[in-house]
């Protein structure tokens, strides 16, 4: 091809055939060297040394463990562990406290079950540690509670009715969790973790000592494993 200023171009066809006579991808004289030599080595990418493949591999690996562990960052006051491995902690967190069990460094995605007889006890250590006030326990009412008895402090998620419940499972076992009204399906359980403010603990639990759902007069020990 020949191309001058202002001047049209010309193209020059290219013989396929080489002076051997031979298509030049076929002849072994004149493909040689070239890519159509299919005895060129083929040019690879260098890859990055074995040492830092393996540092990148491994603080890979450091980043996902860290990123699926959780730990607690406040302060928390703790009921366990029981013999399923499992430990109940009233941490606080921001926007108040959440109530929640653990297992092996994780979060469990249930509503919390502790022994009834180590809820006073984690009651005093969230008030040693300023999550709740010592006294809010006060009494407790006279003789067995009800059946199906259970202490409230009412609310609203969202548009929604929410209570949060502290109800007796049976004479050793006490949950702390919150129940939604449900338009024409009525109150439903909340199998998660609690967060709410203080204030919301501190009226479900007294309301729960008030009609007798903490007495634990029936036999109630300390340590059964939460189901």
């Amino acid at each position: 091809m020949v191309a001058g200023a202002g001047a049209a171009l010309t193209w020059t066809p290219v013989s396929r055939f080489c002076r051997h006579n031979r298509f030049v991808a076929e002849c072994p004289i004149c493909s040689k060297g070239t890519v159509l030599d299919p005895d060129r080595p083929a040019t690879r990418r260098q890859r990055p040394s074995g040492s830092g493949a393996a540092a990148r591999r491994s603080t890979g690996r450091a980043g996902s463990a860290t990123a699926g562990t959780r730990v607690s960052r406040g302060p928390f006051a703790a009921a366990g562990p029981y013999p399923d491995g499992r430990e109940v902690r009233l941490e606080k967190v921001p926007g108040g406290l959440r109530l929640a069990a653990w297992h092996a460094g994780q979060l469990v995605k249930d509503a919390p079950v502790l022994a009834l007889g180590d809820l006073p006890a984690l009651v005093a250590e969230a008030a040693r540690k300023e999550l709740l006030d010592a006294d809010l326990l006060g009494p407790e009412g006279d003789g067995p509670p009800a059946a199906e008895a259970f202490g409230a402090s009412p609310g609203r998620s969202g548009e929604l009715q929410d209570e949060l419940r502290v109800e007796r499972l049976d004479p050793g076992r006490v949950r702390i969790a919150r129940w939604i009204m449900r338009p024409n399906r009525g109150w439903e359980l909340q199998q998660a973790p609690v967060l709410l403010p203080p204030a919301r603990f501190a009226a479900a639990l007294a309301a729960a000592a008030r009609r007798g759902v903490l007495a634990s007069g029936d036999g109630a020990q300390s340590g059964p494993p939460p189901s």
